[in-house]
Parts: structure tokens; sequence; C-alpha cells
């Protein structure tokens, strides 16, 4: 009776020394993904010069044929929202760490790790199009990695003339004898100098929910968001015609065309907060 006492607790230790190790093997964290498809609509962008016959060509709502010979802008402020409604927000207030530029002409840029993400299920994602306005400085000390990487020659991702960075920056061509066509958008200071205030908040917070929940935990999932620019022109909120010359009516050029009228840019990429909170974005599917 003794030797089967003593057999019992030693199963019943090993049985809980397993359980233990069981436990100890599911990660506290794991990475999670975000890949990026920018689209005309379902068809992936092909970049090219003005007379570039690969490259991929849209017609607009106002039927203005254009297509695209640079693709850029900054993702940050990223929180995920478990199947309980509670966010859990990755690196918000550092962009070294949580912000990134995606690229079409990089394809390495256009899937961005997210690391060390706390072991859960997900059901949406949260971002800004943009930078928070009290981010919104060019700080080289607290943030030299994404300082850097916005400020390289081939991205460009600063204002000239501002303290502050562009958040989408496209250029390209329109119409069939292919106008030049560069639209940035980026918030804007009003006032002067030491009393400055925000102007155009052109910042935009995004909210995805995903085609079915991510596991992160065991697994390492991967979310794919399409950006569609088609948007651009033919956006939820506003349809453009882009015009060339002095009337300010939807120009296409940055450096003529006024604060406000960037902001129909912004709200068609972007959403206007209210009620389109998602604008060129979408969820296509969930790798877990």
């Amino acid at each position: 009776m003794e030797t089967l006492k003593k057999y019992l607790l030693l199963s019943a230790a090993a049985l809980t020394l397993a359980s233990c190790s069981s436990d100890d093997n599911t990660p506290a964290a794991n990475n999670l993904t975000l890949e990026f498809n920018n689209t005309f609509k379902d068809k992936t962008i092909v970049l090219g010069d003005a007379t570039s016959a690969s490259a991929t060509a849209n017609t607009s709502a106002a039927g203005q044929i254009h297509h695209f010979s640079e693709v850029k802008y900054v993702i940050s402020n990223i929180r995920l929202i478990k199947d309980d409604g509670s966010e859990v927000p990755y690196n918000v207030n550092d962009l070294d760490k949580g912000a990134t530029v995606i690229d079409q002409a990089k394809t390495a840029s256009l899937s961005y790790v997210l690391s060390n993400v706390p072991s859960a299920t997900y059901k949406q994602i949260k971002f800004g199009l943009g930078i928070k306005t009290e981010q919104n400085t060019l700080d080289q000390t607290r943030f030299p990695k994404f300082y850097a990487a916005a400020r390289a020659n081939d991205t460009e991702m600063m204002w000239e003339w501002g303290t502050g960075y562009r958040f989408t920056k496209v250029e390209g061509f329109y119409d069939a004898d292919n106008k030049v066509m560069s639209i940035h958008t980026g918030s804007t200071v009003a006032g002067k100098e030491g009393a400055y205030t925000q102007g155009v908040n052109a910042y935009r917070d995004i909210t995805l929910s995903l085609t079915t929940n991510a596991v992160v935990g065991s697994k390492a999932p991967k979310i794919k968001i399409k950006a569609d620019f088609d948007k651009l022109l033919s956006g939820k909120i506003n349809t453009i015609t882009l015009s060339t010359g002095t009337t300010m009516a939807d120009n296409a050029t940055p450096n003529i065309h006024t604060a406000a009228q960037m902001v129909k840019f912004v709200d068609n990429l972007g959403g206007n907060g209210t009620n389109d909170i998602s604008g060129m974005f979408s969820v296509t599917s969930v790798e877990n």
C-alpha cells in the first residue's frame, strides 16, 4: 500500500511538472507583420515615368487617366484591439520603434514587423496615417532612426519650409499629355514666430476590422492591408478633378494648392474621422 501511495504521489508530481512545463512553453509575445499592398482598385501599382508603358494606369471618377512615379506614406501610432475590446498600444510614443515610411519603390518597406506583441487574440487594428501633432517635429535627437529614414534623399518625407514631416508623397502624371502631378500632405502651422498654432491637421486615425482574428502567441500572424490609391481622386468624401493654372481649384502641385485644398486629398486617403474612419485602407486577409 505504501508503495502504491508513493507511486501515485510521484505520478501527480510528474503531471504537475508537465503541466507547468507546457504553460512555460507558451510564448508571452510574438511578432505580427503588417503587409501593405498599394493598388489602383484591385491592381497592384507599378510605378513609371511620364512615358512608361508598364506603369499601372487608372481612370478617376471624373475621367482623368493618371499613373504614379512615386508613392510614399507614413504609418505611426499603431494600436491592436483584443477580442474583448481592450487596446494594446505598440510603441506609440517612439517613432524609431513604432513608425515607418511605406515606399512603393522599396519592397522591403511594404512589410512592417511588430515585435514582442503580447499574446492575445486581436480583432481590429488602428494606426495613424501621418504623425500626431505632439510628435510632428523634426527631432533628430529623440528619434534618430526615423528622422534619418524620412530625411534620406530617396525618401524626402520632410517639408523643406517647415519643422514637420510629410505624411504622404505622391508623384506622377495625368491626362493624355502626361501633365505633372505632385501631391504632398502634412500638417501645417499658423501664426507668427513664437506664437505658432495648429493650422491644418493632416493626421488621420485609421480603424480597420480584421477579416478573421489574429492570434498572437504560438503563432506570428500576418495582416494584409490594401491601400487603394484610386481613392486619391475618387474618394468617399471628395471627387477631385486635377487642374493647372492659377484658379487654385484642385490643383495638382502642392506649391500652388492651398492647405484647405490639401485637406480634400487627406480626407480621401485617410478619411474624415467621422463617417469615414478607414480612408483608402482595408484588410484583405489575416494569415495565422
